[in-house]
């Protein structure tokens, strides 16, 4: 951890609890609480989904790309989006300056949660077109930038929480 820029930083499937779980996971740290969604549709002034249609897949990940890597904060939790994992530069810049807690939910668990992906505004990169297809294409980079996987299917939001809280203690970067 350089300079103090202690954060934790959430990362995983849409739906997987990242906005939810990180609020109440900021109150209970009294740590900030950001966004990187809502960063993103303020800065473009449009939704998610409509970025996707207008800009593309790629067009999307640029500005993700580019939100993530430009944020320096520090005892913040920072939810980000789902397709974070697309953006290696990103995830590099995150992890140097946080914990990445990937919230590992299985793609039964995802499919029961969401609907429709495209109404959710999830970036679906090449051929994918389904939870499970997405699932197998993200999983494995959530895996190789996570610093602590917590398993949340079957968890209800607080004790997604609680599990968060346990995990980043025994990894000793936190002094709740």
């Amino acid at each position: 951890m350089n300079g103090g820029m202690k954060n934790l930083v959430l990362i995983g499937m849409p739906s997987s609890g990242k906005s939810t779980a990180g609020v109440l996971l900021a109150k209970t740290m009294g740590y900030g609480f950001i966004d990187c969604d809502l960063l993103i549709q303020g800065e473009e002034q449009a939704l998610l989904s409509e970025i996707i249609a207008n800009k593309g897949t790629e067009g999307f990940l640029a500005i993700e790309e580019r939100v993530n890597a430009g944020l320096f904060v520090s005892r913040c939790v920072i939810s980000t989006g789902g397709s974070v994992c697309y953006c290696d530069r990103a995830m590099r810049h995150l992890k140097e300056i946080g914990t990445i807690v990937y919230l590992k939910l299985s793609a039964g668990e995802v499919a029961k949660r969401i609907p429709s992906l495209e109404k959710r505004g999830v970036v679906m990169r090449g051929n994918v077109s389904n939870v499970e297809e997405l699932a197998m294409q993200r999983a494995p980079l959530y895996e190789q930038y996570a610093d602590v996987t917590i398993d949340c299917d079957g968890k209800t939001i607080d004790e997604t929480v609680s599990a968060i809280i346990a995990a980043v203690a025994n990894k000793g970067e936190s002094n709740l």
